[in-house]
């Protein structure tokens, strides 16, 4: 079967959805390996940048770092919620990560973006716009691409 190669341009914008999750390293962690990322833009294709918020997997160190922020800005996911997460995860809302869609295609050209085919569900979108807007350390800018 051949390698079929997607024009960045393409892949980035048939698959940039409310819900959708990528898999990718992000240089500005101090981890080098990927993490998932989900989009929380209502309408992404027409937003100048694109809000993701960032699952992680060790759940307690996250409460325990974010102790001082309101417990609703920390969402947890289970597997059964969303299986494609190969364990339980949380996603803190107190930092939302801000990428443009030609940021988002220089990634997946150089290899490092993978797209993850089914996006969490509507209702969880909107359960981590809450939280986003619930946090007291977001700016208001940000907050208001999501309202």
């Amino acid at each position: 079967m051949p390698n079929i190669s997607i024009p960045p341009d393409v892949f980035i914008k048939t698959s940039l959805k409310p819900g959708t999750v990528y898999y990718f390293p992000e240089e500005s962690f101090s981890s080098k390996e990927s993490h998932y990322f989900v989009v929380l833009n209502r309408n992404p294709l027409d937003e100048h940048i694109i809000l993701l918020v960032c699952s992680q997997s060790h759940i307690e160190k996250v409460k325990q770092r974010r102790k001082t922020c309101p417990p609703e800005t920390l969402v947890e996911i289970s597997k059964t919620q969303y299986p494609s997460f190969t364990t339980n995860s949380i996603i803190d809302c107190n930092y939302v990560l801000e990428k443009t869609v030609a940021q988002l295609m220089d990634k997946y050209a150089q290899g490092k973006l993978q797209l993850i085919l089914e996006p969490i569900k509507d209702e969880m979108v909107e359960r981590l716009r809450k939280a986003v807007l619930l946090s007291p350390r977001i700016e208001p800018r940000i907050k208001n691409i999501l309202k």
